[in-house]
Formats: structure tokens, sequence, C-alpha cells
């Protein structure tokens, strides 16, 4: 079974909070395959704050065993982000550890 748009913006709540207060939007625009394609819009438009956010998403989301990949339509994160997200993740696994929901660092 996948995962809905609904449950998607339910997992990255501590975010939204922070998104809610500059009028930020995660707009789910496809969850099927467990491949979530998703936009930060509104005040995300051109804030310098966005791929940090988009990291805390990614992470959040990538945590679900139903997710297989999370794709910002917009680029809103780069490469090196996403790169770094996941060796956390491996090594994470390799150690049997899990940081916190929303920690990344």
């Amino acid at each position: 079974m996948g995962i809905t748009a609904e449950e998607v913006l339910a997992e990255i709540g501590p975010v939204q909070e922070v998104l809610d207060a500059h009028d930020g939007v995660v707009t789910v625009h496809d969850t099927s395959g467990g491949n979530i394609m998703l936009s930060l819009d509104g005040g995300c438009n051109g804030c310098s704050s966005t791929p940090m956010t988009a990291m805390q998403i990614f992470y959040s989301l990538k945590k679900l065993d139903s997710v297989n990949d999370v794709i910002f339509i917009n680029g809103e994160l780069p490469e090196y982000m996403r790169t770094f997200i996941n060796q956390k993740m491996e090594k994470e696994a390799a150690e049997g550890t899990s940081g916190e929901p929303g920690e990344i660092v």
C-alpha cells in the first residue's frame, strides 16, 4: 500500500509549523509507487532557507518504509544535500541508530 498526500503532509508536521509562520506551502503532486513528488511554494519561492527546508522534508520522508524517493519538482533540494542525507541514513542503518525525527546533524 502506498502513501497518500495527506500522510506525507502529516509526516512533515514540525517543518509545516515553520512553513506556516512564513507563508510557505508544501504541494504534493504525486505519491504513486512510493515516489513522492512535491514542491515548496508560497513564501518558499525565493527564500534562502528553502534548500534546508527541503532537506528536512527529504530526511523525514525517506525514513518511511513506504517511500522510495522524494523528488522536489522545482529543484529545491540540491544534489549534494540529497547525497549527504542518503549517506547519513546509510550510516545510521549500519550502526543500528536513527536520528530523532527532524534531526539531521
